[in-house]
């Protein structure tokens, strides 16, 4: 066998921030904290507080593979804690402070965390977690205090030479379906990943771009846009707490955002927002949505009255991204009505993830975009298997070690993916399968329709039946009669729910999407 001769440089997250500062050190990161105080830190300015953050933790005895929490919002302090732990080799945490305390007591206690890092928005919350997690050793609030700590640190903590393959991130799921599970990124996994974003196929994450990170940073670390900004030397946007239709109206129109990304329910309130006030946000160009599919009215608003180019992505917390909306050049190229239908899918594997669908058995389907089946995946950055692997219950993996997602899908012949549902949200009727999300897509699309979800109900002789419940738009009087009639242009009639129901508003989960086991037992 014959090797190469090039260098063996490790590949971490560290390089990516100590690159941007070498030479984007005058792009700004702009940043809104809890309190409302905006701040704004040039790449060298966040090198420099993140290696001084790298001083406080060794004080506080932490070392290389520790667990390091942060329970906090999208601002420069999280930032700067986001690399002063990775730095130093130890492992960042992220915890989604919209769980209840016992999950996160859980969460906690499994990871072994030895610090939390706090937003003081969540200080009542941290005082109900202490005595659950006694295990804690220092519990520190990112505020003026923290900071006057980070400015008498010395910024001389030499970030070592790891290896690549050293733990550096653990997020854990939102624990819907058991206890919520551990999944433990290396550095590799996530500099390739953010290399993916950067590229046209993935985000177009570039030093020209204005990136307003809506994901939180405590999701998925942020789908990766903290990684890939200092990567591709981007302005970063952290909007903080508030993420209202008024205040990012006011951050792209501001500070010149370009390229955002989010769930659906966040674009949908926004769209009503600049509907109602006959607002603008023409310095936005591009929006990626994930976490769901987005409705096709959404769609066409955006781009056609806003002018924003909307693409989808997918992932989940095993791979954070799978899947990319970019267009090929060939669709790109067809009449939009052809291009839209390509827009609603899911899009295509990004380089370094494969995916494959199979049915019940395990067996291949074809790619001809009409097989259903759940999508496996397989990859670099996907998860081989869940930290401390003993939580139970949720995703799996198969025998020859591909991720089992939990979704069903179709693929066409140039491995566009559309995702027609949850497998435990799928409705089976009469042997047949319904797509809980193309009909919630087509119900948004009804005038008057603000949000909708659908759920199988139990039915004696078809085993189950959709219920479409529906949020009205502000204003609206839009009847379960006006809404059929639309639905009955859009889909089967079979398909059509047997019962329409409103409600004021639809239980959300912590990371923004529908929590459609919370809606059965309410519906129940």
């Amino acid at each position: 066998m014959l090797y190469g001769l090039n260098m063996d440089r490790p590949l971490l997250l560290g390089g990516l921030l100590e690159y941007a500062a070498r030479y984007h050190a005058d792009t700004d990161v702009v940043s809104v904290d809890s309190a409302g105080e905006r701040r704004r830190l040039g790449y060298d300015e966040v090198y420099d507080r993140s290696r001084r953050v790298s001083t406080v933790l060794a004080g506080l005895g932490v070392q290389r593979g520790d667990r390091v929490a942060t329970l906090a919002w999208n601002d420069h302090r999280h930032l700067c804690a986001y690399y002063g732990i990775v730095g130093i080799g130890a492992v960042l945490h992220t915890i989604n402070p919209r769980l209840f305390d016992d999950q996160l007591a859980f969460i906690i206690g499994h990871a072994e965390d030895r610090v939390v890092l706090y937003d003081p928005a969540f200080a009542e919350q941290v005082e109900r977690l202490r005595p659950l997690a006694p295990h804690v050793e220092h519990w520190l609030a990112l505020d003026p205090a923290f900071d006057a700590l980070v400015d008498a640190a010395r910024p001389d903590t030499d970030w070592p030479e790891l290896d690549e393959r050293e733990a550096a991130c653990l997020c854990y799921t939102s624990g819907t379906t058991g206890n919520p599970k551990g999944i433990l990124y290396h550095h590799r996994a996530l500099v390739l990943q953010s290399l993916t974003l950067c590229t046209n196929e993935g985000h177009g994450v570039t030093s020209s771009e204005s990136v307003l990170v809506v994901p939180p940073m405590f999701h998925v670390n942020g789908w990766a846009l903290p990684f890939a900004c200092p990567l591709s030397g981007a302005r970063l946007l952290l909007p903080g707490p508030d993420l209202s239709p008024e205040a990012l109206v006011r951050w792209i129109n501001d500070e010149g955002a370009t390229v955002t990304a989010g769930v659906p329910t966040v674009w949908l309130a926004l769209v009503s927002h600049l509907q109602q006030h006959g607002l603008r946000i023409d310095p936005l160009q591009r929006i990626a949505i994930g976490g769901s599919s987005a409705p096709p009215a959404l769609i066409a608003t955006l781009e056609d009255d806003y002018g924003v180019r909307v693409s989808h992505v997918w992932g989940m917390t095993e791979m954070t991204l799978g899947v990319s909306g970019a267009l090929t050049g060939r669709v790109k190229a067809m009449p939009v009505e052809q291009r839209r239908l390509r827009q609603m899918k899911a899009g295509r594997a990004v380089y370094g993830v494969e995916l494959e669908i199979v049915d019940e058995a395990g067996n291949p389907l074809p790619h001809d975009g009409v097989a259903q089946g759940e999508l496996l995946a397989r990859g670099p950055w996907v998860a081989g298997s869940y930290y401390r692997n003993d939580t139970g219950g949720g995703t799996a993996h198969t025998a020859d070690g591909w991720l089992r997602t939990g979704d069903i899908a179709t693929m066409d012949r140039e491995g566009y993916i559309e995702l027609v549902d949850r497998a435990k949200d799928v409705i089976k009727s009469g042997g047949e399968w319904i797509s809980s999300i193309i009909l919630e897509n087509a119900a948004v699309g009804c005038p008057g329709v603000a949000e909708a979800a659908v759920i199988g109900v139990p039915h004696p002789r078809w085993q189950e039946r959709p219920l479409l419940v529906v949020v009205r738009r502000p204003g609206s009087d839009v009847t379960a009669e006006q809404i059929t009639a639309h639905l009955s242009t859009q889909v089967a009639k079979w398909w059509l729910p047997d019962e329409i129901r409103f409600v004021d508003e639809l239980p959300h989960t912590g990371t923004g999407k529908i929590a459609k086991n919370v809606l059965r037992s309410r519906m129940g």
